[in-house]
């Protein structure tokens, strides 16, 4: 049989548009809710039937925004009720009838573009209704969001600086202060309440009273910092403000464009120049730059594919060992050396556990690639090297630079197994960075007089909890913070960054083939979120470090992180999209929730490295027994 070619051509349309069209195909009425239009061009029917369905389905669409359009009438003073003006009820009266005439007088063409005409009005008037209170909540939400970021400002300001004085309460003020808010309250809660509004409206309108109740109490704080900020140079103080924007801007970009991120690291390689501290320290600058700049080449390469590298998973292996005995003959030969034969046993084992997660690896991908299966023996290796990694730095030596050393030796062994290409090299270059920016800290410390460089090679983390040793806040440890949540963020949105960033779907499931090669969803979820979180611990790990090598207590530098956080979380509220694909939609509800839980993650993060820091737990040692 020959088969004679058709030339047809296609036509889009949208998701909604399916339901009227099978209605129309299967003849059944229309879906009440639907808000598809009926594409004709799948049609193949006389002119009649179409002018006819395409009729119904305008008359059906234009009821529901009747509906919508009476249900917001209802529910709103008449004074304040603002029709949608294009659709009147006479527009509606005169659309109808002149369609019904055309179609009388068989002027088909005329009645189908004047239904779709009124299709888009009363679609347009749907989507007028339904986001009719939208602007009235999202500046109810705004003002919230910008009462509490200032109330944070102002309690970091009146706690952790010197820039406020001690002001006497005055009772009556506080009095009047408290009934006028109340009273606001009151005529919102009010007015509410007579157009019968949601229960989440009340919320949505009301909490910005107790925010901003809380910040008026702080007048006298207000008063000193605008004291202080008019004292400043005009240049600084605008400066400041414009690097802040660029920095917070950068960080909301990264989401969309992940190139970005390589601009604010190359930004990040210049702070020592623009600092004035390469001056001092050219030797620690130069590798600052030069780690910056190799960091900054990962946003720009492609997410990790389904296509295995096992090569650089090796190289990685090898360059951690080779790092690893050069480190080990430093600290043998320098100041801080291992006190006792254990703690060189730890070292040598975690070393150990590093070529053998690089074994594994190679070896694993070898045995599925001739499809023999996963080996048990290396399933075993790989399941005890995963346990063990969150144990052996808890054995090691608390002092700052063995400590870091022997959690990212764990870490990375682990690392290594979850690995396939090019992201193996990613952890040892951030920690590189990371040892840099705890030197480099010490730098910007000496630059302003509080160094604590001489004692940074025998800085011990139990000994840094005296909190009578914290200082006060300046306007470097601003930047100290933003550093910790750009390095955070640079590893969600750069390494990790995908179609959908709060997804791990797009991993691939070859990263886990070293612990199993069964499907599994949730253990093979685990291992992933495992795989996302190692690089967390390593940056938390150096933000403590440098949290308490600086003197500065964990609450004024997470109020920062909180602070610069919100007002990310303001940017992605006014961009959570309501229209598009799901995708879309998705991607931009989960932009706004991560941002939101994201100092919580941080604080939880916080916590597990104080616990991988400063927790040491003793082996029992074999007492020797001398002969008498």
């Amino acid at each position: 049989r020959t088969w004679s070619y058709i030339k047809t051509k296609m036509f889009l349309f949208a998701q909604a548009d399916i339901a009227p069209l099978m209605a129309s195909l299967i003849g059944v009425p229309f879906p009440l809710n639907s808000v598809g239009t009926l594409p004709l061009e799948y049609l193949n029917n006389s002119a009649y039937f179409k002018a006819e369905s395409l009729f119904t389905n305008a008359v059906q669409i234009l009821e529901q925004f009747k509906v919508k359009m009476s249900q917001k009438k209802e529910t709103t003073l008449s004074f304040l009720f603002t029709p949608f003006k294009p659709l009147s009820d006479s527009e509606q009266i005169h659309f109808l009838k002149t369609t019904r005439l055309y179609i009388q007088q068989q002027k088909y063409d005329e009645a189908v573009s004047l239904c779709k005409k009124l299709i888009n009005l009363a679609l347009e008037g749907l989507s007028y209704y339904h986001t009719y209170d939208r602007l009235f909540l999202g500046l109810s939400i705004a003002v919230s969001f910008v009462g509490w970021t200032t109330y944070v400002i102002l309690a970091i300001i009146k706690t952790h600086t010197n820039l406020t004085k001690a002001v006497q309460t005055n009772n009556k003020e506080s009095t009047v202060l408290f009934y006028s808010f109340a009273f606001v309250g009151m005529i919102i809660g009010f007015f509410l309440l007579i157009q019968t509004c949601p229960w989440t409206y009340y919320i949505y309108c009301l909490l910005p009273v107790p925010v901003w109740y809380a910040v008026m109490r702080e007048i006298p704080v207000i008063q000193d910092l605008a004291a202080n900020l008019l004292s400043l140079p005009i240049s600084q103080s605008v400066g400041f403000f414009l690097v802040c924007t660029l920095g917070i801007e950068i960080l909301v970009f990264s989401f969309f464009y992940r190139s970005t991120l390589t601009i604010g690291l190359l930004v990040f390689a210049g702070w020592p120049v623009i600092a004035q501290l390469w001056v001092q320290a050219k030797t620690t600058t130069l590798i600052w730059t030069l780690l910056c700049v190799l960091l900054a080449i990962f946003p720009l390469m492609p997410v990790v594919g389904r296509e295995p590298h096992i090569p650089l998973v090796t190289a990685a292996g090898l360059l951690t060992l080779l790092i690893s005995f050069l480190l080990l003959a430093s600290l043998c030969k320098g100041e801080n050396k291992y006190r006792n034969k254990e703690d060189l046993k730890l070292l040598l084992y975690q070393m150990l556990s590093i070529a053998l997660s690089t074994y594994v690896v190679n070896s694993t991908h070898d045995s599925l690639k001739n499809k023999q299966g996963l080996p048990v023996l290396n399933q075993i290796i790989s399941w005890m090297t995963l346990v063990s990694s969150s144990m052996l730095p808890l054995l090691s030596p608390t002092f700052l630079f063995q400590r870091l050393f022997s959690i990212l030796l764990s870490l990375m062994s682990t690392y290594l197994l979850l690995s396939t290409g090019y992201e193996a090299l990613f952890p040892l270059v951030l920690s590189g960075l990371m040892f840099v920016w705890i030197n480099m800290e010490q730098e910007a410390l000496q630059y302003y007089g509080l160094s604590l460089k001489p004692k940074l090679a025998i800085f011990n983390f139990t000994c840094a909890t005296d909190i009578t040793q914290f200082r006060q806040l300046h306007l470097d440890d601003i930047r100290r913070s933003f550093f910790f949540i750009s390095f955070c963020w640079f590893l969600l949105t750069a390494f990790f960054g995908t179609g959908n960033i709060a997804s791990v779907n797009s991993f691939d499931p070859a990263s886990v083939y070293c612990f199993l090669t069964v499907f599994s969803p949730f253990m093979m979820g685990g291992l992933l979120l495992l795989k996302v979180v190692i690089p967390f611990v390593l940056v938390s790990c150096a933000f403590e470090a440098v949290q308490v090598t600086t003197q500065l207590s964990s609450k004024s530098l997470f109020l920062i992180v909180l602070v610069i956080s919100d007002i990310m979380a303001l940017h992605f509220f006014f961009l959570v999209k309501d229209h598009g694909s799901w995708l879309d939609i998705g991607t931009s509800i989960s932009h706004y929730v991560l941002v939101m839980s994201l100092t919580i993650f941080m604080m939880l993060m916080n916590g597990l490295a104080q616990l991988l820091t400063t927790k040491r737990f003793e082996l029992p040692r074999r007492t020797k027994h001398h002969p008498m």
